[in-house]
C-alpha cells in the first residue's frame, strides 16, 4: 500500500496574512504541491481566521477538484462568526473528500490532542451522518492508545487520524519506542473496528520513514508545518540564484 501525502497549505496563508493582500498565493502553492505528485491538499480553517478563510476554502474546491483528494479539517461545534460560517456549512458548500473532524479552539495555538468520544459521541452522532450525507469521508482526530477508537466506528466515522505530536517529539528526543508502538497498536485496533487511518501533526522527513514503516496501516499523511519549513531552506537557494540570473540578465543588456 502506498500512503497518500495530503499536502496542508494554511503556512502560507500565515505568511499571506501577516502581511496582507493575496501573496503567497494558497492556490499557487497547492498547484505546486499537485504538479510535484502531492495525492491531496488539506485545510484547516478555524473561526479566527488566523490562516486559511473561507474564500480560501472555496477557491481551493475548484483547484483540486477531479485532481486530488480535498481534505477539510476542523472542529464541528464551533459556532458560526462573521467571515466563518461553520464546519458543516463549509463542507456542504465545497463537498470535499474528506472531512476531518478535531477537537480544537481559539486558545488552541495549534491542534494538540484527540477527540474524547465517551464525553463528545452523542453530540459527534449527528454532525457525522450530516456530513457522511454530504459525500465526505468522515475521519476523527485521535490520540494514539485512546480507549475511544473503536467507538468512533460505532459513531458512523470511516476513519481516524492519529495525532502523531507525541511520537514526533519523541522521535526528536532519540526515544520514539513507545510511542511509535502506541500508534501502531491504535492503527491495528482502528483496522480491526472497519476503520480506515490517517496520521498527521509534526511529521517530517526525518521522522516520516520510520513511522511508516513502524506503521504500515496508515492509508494518508497530512503535512504541512515541517514540509514549507524544509521547503523554505531546501528552496531557497534556488530562489536566490534565480533572482541573482534577472539581476545578471538587466546588467548585461538582456
Amino acid at each position: 500500500m502506498t500512503t497518500l501525502l495530503s499536502v496542508n497549505v494554511n503556512k502560507v496563508a500565515v505568511l499571506r496574512n501577516s502581511r496582507g493582500g493575496s501573496e503567497p498565493s494558497v492556490i499557487a502553492a497547492a498547484e505546486a504541491a499537485i504538479a510535484a505528485g502531492a495525492g491531496g491538499i488539506t485545510v484547516h480553517p478555524r473561526p479566527d481566521q488566523r490562516h486559511i478563510r473561507a474564500d480560501d476554502v472555496i477557491a481551493l474546491a475548484e483547484c483540486t477538484r477531479g485532481r486530488v483528494e480535498y481534505n477539510l479539517e476542523g472542529n464541528p461545534f464551533a459556532p458560526r462568526r462573521p467571515g466563518y460560517p461553520g464546519f458543516a456549512p463549509l463542507v456542504a458548500a465545497v463537498r470535499p473528500s474528506q472531512a476531518t473532524l478535531v477537537p480544537d479552539n481559539d486558545q488552541q495555538l495549534t491542534s494538540d490532542h484527540g477527540f474524547d468520544l465517551r464525553r463528545d459521541g452523542a453530540r459527534l452522532r449527528p454532525l457525522i451522518a450530516e456530513l457522511r450525507a454530504l459525500g465526505a469521508r468522515v475521519s476523527l482526530f485521535m490520540d494514539a492508545d485512546s480507549q475511544d477508537i473503536e467507538l468512533a466506528a460505532e459513531l458512523g466515522a470511516q476513519r481516524i487520524e492519529l495525532y502523531t505530536g507525541p511520537y514526533a517529539h519523541a522521535y526528536a528526543r532519540g526515544d520514539a519506542g513507545a510511542a511509535l508502538a502506541a500508534c501502531a497498536r491504535s492503527a491495528q485496533r482502528a483496522r480491526a473496528a472497519g476503520l480506515g487511518v490517517n496520521a498527521g501533526h509534526d511529521l517530517s522527513q526525518a521522522n516520516l520513514a520510520a513511522f511508516l514503516r513502524g506503521v504500515p496501516e496508515v492509508q494518508e499523511v497530512s503535512i504541512g508545518h515541517a514540509l514549507f519549513g524544509e521547503a523554505l531552506h531546501g528552496g531557497l537557494a534556488a530562489t536566490v540564484r534565480a533572482y541573482l540570473q534577472i539581476i545578471a540578465g538587466v546588467a548585461d543588456g538582456r
